[in-house]
């Protein structure tokens, strides 16, 4: 049964390939079109954030919120927001203009020649594919990530810092950087060597054993980023008894989440902004909380905070975005043999005639992803509607505690929530007036303001639900 399916997989794919034949064989300025892309998607960014930026000249915060901010703390969100906006304007554009020279002036085919001459100082000719693959990308990857550091370091160390979110030092900083360029080498490394071993091995049936192998590294990095990764940067230590570990506990009881371990990790040591998350396979579930988020909010409110996550949790919302990505990751494979076998695209690209004959995986692989650079912006789009759309379920989900558990104590969850989300975004300086398609484009969650009035709604259909089972039982 399963050969079937794969046949059928297969002939489709052919199909798929037979319509997108000529791209093997004619001659398109890919460069061009990838630049006038790339710089549509960069304008359009630019302009949503000049459709933003007036609103950080308003003097008083949405009617909502207005008993919530006082002047001056309304007043330094808006100067940091602002602030913000400023630099993503001149770093987007800084960035498009390094990526458009580096696109120009082939610094693709450079890196490729760059990874030969590294193999062969160790003794490896170019018929080692992988080896040079490796040598190829870790090139590419640190010249193209050296005009960015610049900007990391303002961000950290000026805009941050003149806002009162920076904690972090310059030997701290620094240190990240090489910690993350070692990880990246340690793990990417082998993954790439895995990646294109599938190719090697499945020829053109490629796609479902490289989805296949996709899955368990997103699965394997579900376990390993947070118990081994980010302990490189940030210490997890177990939640203190009192309180607050109570709450959680017994809330984790009472909804039957599989908890693990509950830590509380030290946000703070970078930086003063917030946050509370959970991780880990089905059955083996652990929690992170900022402990910058406890400092900052009351046991119950935080509380809140987690059963808005464990939302997330009971409406399997973690699992929906994974099965979206499959089907995003299907879709680009789908599609990448006929650029696989594309010497015309490569030599677009400045790659000499002697490369392009025989394509290498990587090379055309990467070459293909910018080429999607539009398509992604659209799905990213998507992808921000569907998170929004989660994120209002796990607000509900907080408010409708009371009644799926049958306990009073959980009547004012909602009200809890809200409090916990208008102290973060205070605490945080986050903007509370947002441009609507600037939000849609880039916002993975509703602003404070929809929120606030959606939390108002549910508490209002569970109040009326309430009544009317109090009436069906009179």
């Amino acid at each position: 049964m399963l050969g079937n399916a794969l046949d059928l997989l297969n002939a489709g794919l052919d199909a798929v390939q037979a319509r997108l034949a000529w791209v093997a064989t004619d001659t398109v300025n890919w460069k061009f079109y990838l630049q006038v892309c790339s710089w549509s998607v960069c304008l359009f960014e630019s302009y949503l954030l000049l459709r933003q930026f007036p609103l950080y000249s308003k003097t008083e915060p949405p009617p909502v919120l207005a008993e919530h901010f006082k002047p001056d703390t309304f007043v330094k969100s808006q100067a940091y927001g602002k602030d913000k906006a400023k630099f993503s304007l001149v770093s987007g554009l800084y960035k498009q203009v390094v990526d458009s020279a580096f696109l120009q002036y082939g610094l693709m085919a450079w890196s490729w020649k760059i990874g030969g001459s590294i193999t062969a100082l160790l003794g490896y000719g170019p018929e080692y594919e992988i080896l040079q693959s490796i040598a190829f990308a870790f090139t590419l990857f640190f010249v193209s990530s050296l005009p960015s550091l610049p900007l990391s370091y303002y961000q950290t160390f000026v805009l941050e810092e003149k806002h009162g979110f920076n904690k972090s030092t310059r030997s701290l900083f620094v240190t990240d950087l090489i910690k993350s360029w070692a990880i990246g080498l340690a793990i990417g490394a082998p993954f790439l060597a895995g990646f294109l071993s599938v190719f090697k091995w499945a020829g053109n049936r490629f796609v479902p054993w490289l989805m296949a192998f996709l899955l368990i590294f997103q699965l394997s990095m579900v376990v390993l980023y947070p118990t081994v990764i980010q302990p490189l940067f940030n210490k997890l230590s177990p939640l203190p008894a009192g309180e607050l570990r109570s709450r959680i506990e017994e809330l984790a009881v009472k909804l039957k989440f599989p908890l693990k371990h509950l830590y509380e990790i030290d946000g703070s040591k970078r930086s003063s902004h917030s946050n509370a998350y959970f991780f880990g396979l089905p059955g083996n579930k652990h929690i992170v909380i900022f402990d910058t988020l406890i400092k900052q909010s009351k046991p119950e409110e935080v509380e809140a905070v987690l059963a808005h996550e464990l939302g997330h949790w009971y409406y399997m919302h973690p699992s929906q975005l994974l099965l979206l990505s499959q089907i995003h990751i299907f879709t680009i494979l789908a599609l990448f043999p006929a650029f696989l076998r594309a010497p015309p695209l490569l030599r677009a690209f400045d790659f000499p005639a002697s490369v392009a004959v025989k394509p290498p995986t990587i090379v055309a692989f990467l070459l293909y992803q910018m080429l999607l650079t539009p398509l992604e912006a659209v799905v990213g789009i998507l992808m921000n509607a569907v998170s929004r759309k989660f994120e209002y379920q796990a607000d509900r989900f907080a408010c409708e505690l009371q009644t799926q558990l049958k306990d009073e104590k959980m009547a004012d969850m909602g009200d809890r929530l809200a409090r916990a989300l208008v102290t973060l975004h205070v605490e945080n300086l986050s903007t509370v007036w947002v441009d609507w398609l600037y939000s849609a484009y880039h916002h993975s969650h509703p602003t404070l303001t929809e929120r606030l009035r959606a939390l108002e709604s549910s508490k209002g259909s569970v109040v009326a639900a309430k009544d009317a089972a109090e009436k069906k039982e009179l």
